[in-house]
């Protein structure tokens, strides 16, 4: 080791680990830090790992350096590692919030060593959207873990500061890498590496500087207002605030919001009527003290059934003005400067046989069934550019049939299953008044969600559930424990693999339906 370096200095290097998706500049971030350490005369390296594909992990970029200058350009470079080790992290950075979760799991954030930053919100992964029920990770668990597992967390939303800075997130982190301290770079040596790269250079340096601001503390991070949504001033709402408890207020009103902006005031009224016996039937078995749970899951996952989307539903939220100012934000266009979005669509023919009269239906619904029989196609795929007359005309034109969706073959069929759904609540829950059951009655319409093979193998499990236990005679109130044990295995084998068929279960009989024995008590 020569002495023009100290031998304690070179005990070992700085390592960073950046974890970042997909077009979010992961690797020129990278080629920031190699030019802003050589700006500085330290020696570094840089090794990128790629991720499988988009969002089943981000591509990691891990750099070494040595946050000293030789003392003369003869010295031998010292030798680094290609790949981190965990447990060996000094700054771990995260463009997404589950990315830090994922380094956190994987051992590159440690108590005693590591600098953790990175963004605070998500981006949801596709794992999280295959999902039938809500398969969303839990971000809370992972803001709470991270300065426990970390010797300093720096979390916030750069995604929001570095749409106001009109740049990419990497330039957002990089400036909290800078602001943590932990990155043993200065400041202007970070500027000079993006101003080097020239192109978007100034858009950089202001993500930079609000990321360094932010992580230093200089500023703070304030929320911005979120505009409430409008709440028609119809008969419905005042209905909400005269008829029912205010523990439920806040979820009917965006209820009936939702409900006649989706079709009209007169369908808003109906859902009401139907969440007037849910609050009765929660009084009964005794859930008035905590807030009606039960009765506010079964509003909530009602709202979402009654709102289901078909054709007519896409077409008008595609045609929405709030959705063009949303992309030409995203995409950074200026007033007056031409935005072009094209849509791909892929319908079906049973997309467009839900927005038939039940007779048409019938028959584009026979002629789908006999495709499949011989492995044809079904649905056709479209790109529509929906900023153009020709392309914006046509999404509206599939608005205009909403006035007669409530003549619609699937609107009829969901409001016969909506009935059907509510009828086994009231009927289970009053009769053997066992919260256990109907909670898992309730979650039953977690099944009916999504659109093609989706929602046809839900549904079939929701008719599995209806006509095997809950309309079956030989299943009615006797072993209530047995019942939700078999509604809870259909219902979770469902939505864990959609693809599964339900579980067995121990029935026999003749005729039409099966017969459930079941254990009394």
């Amino acid at each position: 080791m020569s002495a023009a370096m100290e031998p304690a200095a070179l005990a070992r290097p700085f390592t960073i680990l950046v974890a970042a998706l997909g077009g979010e500049g992961g690797g020129v971030l990278a080629d920031w830090i190699i030019d802003a350490a050589l700006h500085e005369g330290f020696p570094v390296q840089s090794t990128s790992i790629p991720g499988v594909s988009q969002r089943t992990g981000a591509t990691t970029y891990y750099l070494e350096l040595y946050p000293q200058r030789p003392a003369t350009p003869m010295v031998k470079q010292p030798v680094m590692a290609l790949l981190p080790s965990p447990g060996a992290i000094d700054l771990m950075a995260a463009s997404e919030l589950v990315e830090a979760g994922r380094a956190m799991q994987n051992a590159f954030v440690t108590a005693d060593r590591t600098t953790l930053v990175a963004s605070s919100h998500r981006i949801f992964a596709t794992s999280e959207k295959v999902v039938p029920s809500d398969g969303r990770y839990a971000s809370e668990k992972i803001i709470s873990a991270a300065p426990q597992l970390a010797r300093r967390a720096i979390l916030f939303d750069m995604a929001r500061l570095a749409q106001e800075a009109g740049t990419v997130i990497n330039a957002v982190l990089f400036g909290a890498m800078s602001g943590s301290g932990a990155l043993p770079l200065s400041r202007e040596a970070c500027e000079a590496a993006i101003r080097g790269a020239g192109k978007g250079a100034e858009a950089s340096l202001r993500g930079f500087a609000l990321g360094f601001s932010h992580a230093s503390g200089e500023l703070t991070m304030v929320a911005p207002p979120v505009a409430k949504p409008t709440i028609p001033t119809a008969p419905p709402v005042e209905r909400v605030m005269k008829d029912f408890p205010a523990a439920l207020h806040d979820l009917l009103n965006e209820a009936v919001r939702r409900l006649t902006e989706y079709q009209d005031v007169a369908y808003a009224d109906q859902y009401l009527d139907r969440v007037h016996p849910l609050v009765a039937v929660e009084r009964e078995i005794g859930g008035a003290e905590s807030d009606f749970p039960l009765a506010r899951e079964a509003a909530r996952l009602m709202v979402l059934w009654m709102a289901y989307e078909d054709v007519i539903r896409v077409a008008e939220l595609k045609t929405r003005a709030s959705r063009f100012r949303r992309l030409r934000a995203e995409a950074g266009a200026k007033p007056g400067q031409p935005l072009v979005v094209v849509d791909y669509l892929k319908p079906g023919a049973e997309e467009l046989a839900d927005i038939l009269p039940e007779s048409l239906a019938a028959h584009l619904r026979a002629w789908v069934a006999r495709r499949r029989l011989h492995g044809r196609a079904t649905d056709f795929g479209l790109r529509l550019r929906s900023t153009s007359i020709s392309g914006f005309l046509a999404l509206r034109l599939l608005v205009l049939f909403k006035p007669w969706r409530r003549q619609a073959a699937r609107f009829k069929m969901e409001q016969l299953a909506i009935e059907r759904w509510l009828g086994a609540i009231k009927r289970f829950g009053l009769a053997s008044l066992d919260r256990e059951l109907v909670s898992e009655i309730i979650q039953c319409a977690a099944l009916l969600r999504g659109y093609g093979d989706t929602q046809r193998r839900g549904r079939k499990a929701f008719e599995e559930v209806f006509e095997t236990l809950l309309e079956n005679e030989s299943a009615a109130i006797k072993g209530l424990d047995k019942l939700t044990r078999a509604i809870r295995a259909i219902r979770s084998a469902a939505l864990a693999n959609p693809d599964a068929p339900p579980p067995a279960l121990a029935v026999s009989g003749s005729g039409g339906k099966p017969v459930i024995w079941l254990k009394a008590g």
